[in-house]
């Protein structure tokens, strides 16, 4: 099977590349929030905002998502090797939901400049960490 390997390496370089995306757009969320008042600085943040989750973050979500179901397929015995698989794929799922939740954000501050506060988005951007420890160690630990 070496495919497989080809496959997983696809995957942990999508997941890194959509961890950059959920790591940094919040960071802009920060920048566009504490400059409302400077509409030129805000347009630039609305077109990189735009571009990173629309160029980087949904491509690399959708081929994580892809190439983890494709390696899933191939290999349907992982479910018996443990609960793990079933806790990483759940926070998977709220993973995703978050980043939804950034386009939704991202389109509220076009209309909202001042929609939440810096310390919000600070906090909100702690999420995509958290979850990504938590998936990185069902994967590599399996501690169930």
């Amino acid at each position: 099977m070496e495919y497989y390997t080809w496959i997983l390496a696809f995957h942990v370089m999508s997941f890194v590349s959509w961890m950059a995306m959920l790591f940094y757009l919040p960071r802009l969320f920060i920048y566009h929030r504490e400059h409302s008042d400077n509409i030129a600085f805000g347009e630039v943040v609305q077109i990189q905002e735009y571009k990173l989750y629309t160029y980087i973050g949904v491509p690399a979500m959708w081929a994580t998502i892809l190439s983890g179901s494709l390696m899933l397929y191939l290999n349907l015995g992982i479910f018996q090797s443990g609960n793990w698989m079933y806790v990483k794929l759940f926070l998977l799922a709220i993973l995703i939901a978050y980043s939804f939740s950034l386009n939704t954000i991202r389109k509220k501050l076009i209309v909202e400049p001042e929609y939440k506060s810096g310390k919000y988005f600070r906090f909100y951007n702690e999420v995509p960490t958290l979850l990504m420890i938590f998936i990185v160690i069902m994967v590599v630990v399996k501690p169930f």
